[in-house]
């Protein structure tokens, strides 16, 4: 498939992307966005797509994905603005302040996270933050492979270090 007819395909199923990503946002600017987004993502990855395969499929299968990772950063925050007067953000869980014992607990984790070389703390905290092993592979430029080492060679690590956290609930 020519450059010329892959960006045409994409524009055919524009409309059909709208209406997929208005069924999973249930607002129309959100569901821009996320089209928007699926429209980059699909020419950044044209190399991937296999031709004489489903189009449309390997398109909205990118969307899917785009929505679901995006869901599962946002579960993390789920802030809330308030658009009164006064405009106060609202989180749906405990105090970042915590107790004493959590505020220490916190700063020893962290520090042995950043006592981490650079090529195991990178990877780890990018899947911490919730992205997917192949972004980070992406996005660093190595294997899939090496990716998912780092980060079981970093949490292993870390939990030699921290043995009294091994066994913590949240």
């Amino acid at each position: 498939m020519s450059t010329i007819e892959f960006n045409e395909a994409l524009i055919d199923l524009q409309g059909n992307l709208f209406s997929f990503a208005l069924n999973f946002t249930k607002n129309r600017e959100d569901a821009r966005d996320l089209t928007q987004e699926t429209l980059l993502k699909a020419i950044n990855y044209r190399s991937y797509y296999t031709p004489n395969t489903n189009f449309k499929a390997w398109v909205f299968t990118i969307m899917r994905n785009i929505f679901i990772n995006q869901y599962r950063r946002n579960a993390k925050t789920r802030m809330i603005f308030d658009h009164s007067e006064d405009s106060y953000l609202v989180t749906n869980h405990k105090s970042t302040m915590g107790s004493p014992t959590e505020r220490i607990a916190t700063k020893e984790i962290t520090q042995k996270i950043e006592d981490l070389s650079d090529e195991l703390k990178t990877p780890f905290k990018m899947h911490f933050e919730g992205y997917k092993y192949k972004e980070i592979a992406d996005s660093m430029k190595l294997p899939i492979g090496t990716i998912k080492s780092r980060i079981f060679i970093a949490r292993k690590r870390l939990m030699d270090q921290l043995p009294d956290y091994q066994y913590l609930d949240n």
